[in-house]
């Protein structure tokens, strides 16, 4: 398995990465926002994608997006195909993505979205802390890419404050905590977020 930075070559991938993104989309109910070809294409050719392969066939991506003149970078559109699900592949590659996102953007702040419980344990284990929107960026051009989540109701009647959707952020600036500060944190953390995705999913079913 290589995971690498994505370039012009890999752009024979972009048909499958969105088509794999697609069908997640559909298994999680979740609201993944979706991806055009071009898109990914111009990541890739703009090195700002990271590619997984097992020789030509493609296992995972995710790319990174800089917003706000650069004072935040996203890591986003992270995507395993089935074929490669449970084996850690989806931490490796945001492992690589991250540090990606760090060389090529060293004093920008780095943020996720994510419904997923598992991503945001992965952001943990890298630094991010959870936050709420209004700390990330508020760049409309970003937010706007929320409009082909199912959910962006949700966003737009609570004006950004709410959403099944948790913000985290990456802040260069501050510093880091230590190993037993922050198992004691993501133990707490992660048992308030879970009851809170828990009850919101609830919610949302009962309408």
């Amino acid at each position: 398995m290589k995971i690498v930075i994505a370039n012009k070559s890999h752009s024979i991938y972009a048909d499958i990465i969105c088509e794999t993104i697609a069908e997640a989309a559909k298994v999680r109910g979740t609201g993944i926002a979706k991806r055009q070809p071009e898109y990914i294409i111009t990541k890739m050719e703009n090195g700002n994608g990271v590619i997984a392969l097992e020789g030509d066939q493609f296992a995972g991506f995710c790319y990174i997006e800089a917003w706000s003149h650069g004072k935040f970078v996203a890591n986003s559109g992270l995507i395993v195909h089935p074929d490669f699900r449970n084996q850690g592949l989806a931490k490796q590659i945001k492992k690589v993505v991250f540090e990606h996102s760090r060389t090529k953007f060293p004093d920008s702040k780095v943020f996720s979205i994510t419904t997923g419980l598992a991503v945001m344990k992965m952001n943990s284990d890298l630094g991010y802390k959870p936050v709420t929107f209004s700390e990330l960026t508020d760049d409309q051009s970003f937010w706007k890419g929320c409009q082909t989540c199912k959910n962006f109701d949700v966003l737009t009647r609570t004006e950004q404050k709410m959403c099944l959707c948790t913000g985290m952020l990456y802040d260069p600036s501050k510093k880091e905590e230590s190993k037993t500060e922050e198992h004691h944190y993501n133990k707490k953390v992660w048992t308030r977020l879970k009851n809170i995705k828990q009850s919101m999913f609830l919610k949302k079913e009962k309408k």
